[in-house]
């Protein structure tokens, strides 16, 4: 038999060796709009907890929208030119308008990338589109600090916007729960010294840093502060299913309507397994999610439950641009020289992060609990070792590896990979 996994822009076909059972694990079938456009004006027509958004605009004089960065596969070519024809039709100007990239410590997104996430040649010539510099200090205001002291600057093009909207996916996050909604706001327009605050050690180490879960969750709780400080903010979401097309939107106040789309999405991304796997086979969720190994470690993080201790975790991502940021790089090569007690060690008792050292916290989690088997035929072969995990030729040959070492002939198979989120729940 042969599977699929997602890898790149298509799929990887991986054979499955004779005698082993595949549990496959995906979402439940998802409902599918049938008009999708014409879902999104209805949204911005009916919202929840805030006027209509034409009706919003009115008496503004100026709008910021925040966007994903290139790594989410927000359908941006649906959403931004009727969110631009509310503005301007309740009476903002289009020179008055900015789309801001939400890149939070990630690269800019330039030339052909930027028109793809995009996806809409009229809102480019219509407005400025411009992305988010983190380490830019001139760029950011300071709004003071949260309740529990995370210092809060953010991108003064949103902070100073007279109406401010966030549009972006919800879909599990393995730090904060959920993304979307705040999160396009802190990390996605945060300066680096908000940002180094609530991805150091003390929060990510917190175990309701994880998928899933926004109760107790110190990133969610500081993010919501966050907000809170912005004074009023609205939000575009979305869910998509499998195949990328939409299941779900809404518009509203930022708070109310993320946590509508959360309780969507909830219902169908978290996946009750009856039982453990002593090899699970997986992925990072394709394009554009597996550009990098960077963005590769949610997948990994994403199955821990229904892992066996000391089992085989085989994770498929394309890597087309290799490892990610010199910052991570450097992160890595820090835990393979200190080793997993040492690396955490020497980041425990910091009030800042280091740049991207938090995915290789992050990594730490799997590397604990599993041995972990790295298929991508992106990453060069200098970049291998950097990894901290095995690389392997073939994802085959690994699980018939793995089950012969287990002596247990089923599998687990997550062909989405981080979108999934499976959770032990063994049968009573």
């Amino acid at each position: 038999m042969q599977v699929e996994l997602s890898y790149g822009r298509g799929m990887l076909p991986v054979s499955i060796p004779d005698g082993v059972t595949v549990h496959t694990i995906r979402k439940p079938v998802m409902p599918v709009l049938p008009d999708p456009a014409a879902a999104v004006r209805g949204a911005l027509a009916t919202p929840t907890h805030a006027r209509p958004l034409a009706v919003e605009a009115q008496g503004k004089r100026s709008a910021c929208i925040l966007i994903c960065d290139i790594t989410r596969p927000v359908p941006n070519g649906l959403l931004l030119q009727p969110i631009l024809r509310e503005l301007m039709a309740g009476g903002i100007d289009a020179k008055h308008i900015t789309i801001l990239v939400a890149t939070g410590l990630h690269r800019p997104n330039l030339g052909a990338e930027l028109e793809e996430l995009i996806g809409d040649p009229w809102v480019l010539s219509t407005v400025a589109v411009e992305n988010h510099f983190a380490r830019d200090d001139a760029a950011h205001i300071d709004l003071g600090r949260t309740p529990h002291g995370t210092v809060v600057k953010l991108d003064r093009r949103f902070a100073e916007a007279d109406l401010k909207i966030v549009t972006g996916l919800v879909e599990p996050h393995f730090m904060a729960g959920y993304s979307g909604g705040r999160k396009v706001i802190a990390p996605g327009i945060a300066h680096r010294d908000t940002i180094t605050t609530f991805h150091s050690h003390r929060f990510m180490a917190d175990p309701n840093a994880d998928n899933c879960v926004l109760e107790g969750n110190p990133l969610h709780r500081e993010q919501l502060a966050i907000v809170e400080m912005l004074g009023p903010v609205l939000a575009v979401n979305t869910v998509l299913d499998e195949h990328r097309r939409l299941s779900f939107v809404n518009y509203g106040e930022v708070v109310a309507s993320h946590l509508d789309a959360v309780a969507f999405a909830r219902s169908f991304s978290v996946v009750p397994v009856p039982r453990r796997f002593s090899t699970v086979v997986t992925s990072a969720a394709g394009y554009p999610l597996d550009k990098t190994y960077y963005q590769t470690v949610k997948g990994m993080v994403g199955p821990m439950d229904i892992l066996e201790p000391g089992g085989d975790l085989i994770i498929a991502s394309a890597c087309s641009e290799g490892m990610g940021s010199e910052e991570f790089v450097a992160a890595q090569k820090r835990l393979i020289g200190l080793g997993i007690d040492g690396f955490i060690r020497a980041i425990a008792a910091k009030t800042h992060a280091d740049i991207d050292e938090w995915q290789t916290q992050m990594q730490i989690k799997p590397m604990r609990v599993a041995r972990i088997h790295l298929y991508s035929d992106g990453l060069a072969a200098a970049d291998h070792c950097l990894t901290g995990v095995a690389t392997i030729a073939s994802v085959t040959e690994a699980i018939s590896r793995s089950v012969a070492a287990s002596g247990d002939n089923h599998i687990a198979v997550i062909p989405e990979g981080p979108y999934v989120v499976p959770v032990y729940t063994p049968i009573v």
